[in-house]
């Protein structure tokens, strides 16, 4: 059995929140600059360089990339031979979260539903993070983390569509997904698609494809095609960078798949905005 200190897992998703609150992935920054390269409207090739000038002050001056920091999202596999030693996993992960968020001079976003009171003093500073845990073989601590803005979120949209939909009706969500989202997610945009499993899962899925790294393909080779089709399909909208009208509206379609009921075809669309901020490390 491997032992992981408390503080250690406290400390490196600190570490994770603060470069990705001022660092813009790698990933996420060429395929901006790809699209700036591609963009055929000169208003949004203007816009395109802006958020690349942006990510370089933020960078160069350690600032935050985005007024909207997020909700800390994180998908954490822990191995079954590693033992934290010192408390528990959800706590060292809130732990470092609320010292990264305050760190890094992040606003706290968390708040009641309905008085809209924020939870900074009465839960934590942007907490309780969003943690989804999964038990697998070995000794390790796989972290996979995304601040997700409420821009983005806000337009993301799930369903359960007949069998004979098939992927036609699966194509013509996500599009009227999208079209009706418009500019509120601050394209261009990485699309998450869930497809299959339950209604539950499905929107698991959307969420957690955005993490896969900009520019891989899916191992699927149907799912692969697909995920070009659907991507060349919301291109045609138009929308642009920022809504200003233009080619380049949206920079990915990932898609995770799953087996699902005879009976029902769910699916689900979850969006991320030009600044993703995401990472993944293993402890």
């Amino acid at each position: 059995m491997r032992e992981v200190q408390f503080e250690t897992l406290v400390k490196a998703v600190r570490d994770i929140i603060v470069h990705c609150g001022t660092v813009l992935p790698k990933d996420a920054y060429e395929a901006l600059q790809r699209a700036y390269n591609d963009e055929k409207s000169e208003v949004s090739r203007e816009v395109l360089r802006q958020l690349l000038e942006n990510a370089d002050i933020a960078k160069a001056e350690a600032r935050p990339l985005c007024q909207d920091t997020g909700l800390a999202v994180f998908f954490v596999k822990v191995g079954e031979d590693v033992k934290l030693v010192g408390g528990t996993f959800r706590d060292a992960i809130n732990k470092g979260t609320e010292q990264g968020y305050k760190d890094a001079y992040l606003r706290a976003s968390t708040c009641e539903p309905f008085s809209r009171a924020n939870l900074k003093d009465k839960v934590g500073y942007n907490l309780p993070a969003i943690i989804h845990f999964d038990l697998v073989p070995g000794d390790k601590i796989d972290i996979e983390y995304a601040a997700k803005g409420g821009g983005s979120e806000n337009v993301s949209r799930a369903t359960v569509l007949a069998p004979a939909a098939g992927k036609e009706g699966v194509l013509k969500f996500v599009k009227q997904v999208i079209s009706d989202a418009g500019p509120n997610p601050c394209p261009p945009i990485i699309v998450g698609v869930g497809i299959g499993g339950t209604f539950e899962k499905a929107a698991m899925s959307s969420k957690h494809a955005l993490f896969r790294e900009i520019g891989t393909t899916n191992d699927d080779e149907e799912m692969k095609e697909f995920e070009k089709q659907i991507l060349t399909e919301l291109n045609k909208l138009g929308i642009g960078a920022m809504g200003m009208g233009g080619t380049q509206t949206v920079l990915a379609v990932h898609i995770e798949s799953n087996p699902c009921h005879i009976a029902s075809l769910p699916v689900s669309v979850n969006v991320q905005c030009h600044s993703s901020r995401h990472t993944h490390i293993v402890i």
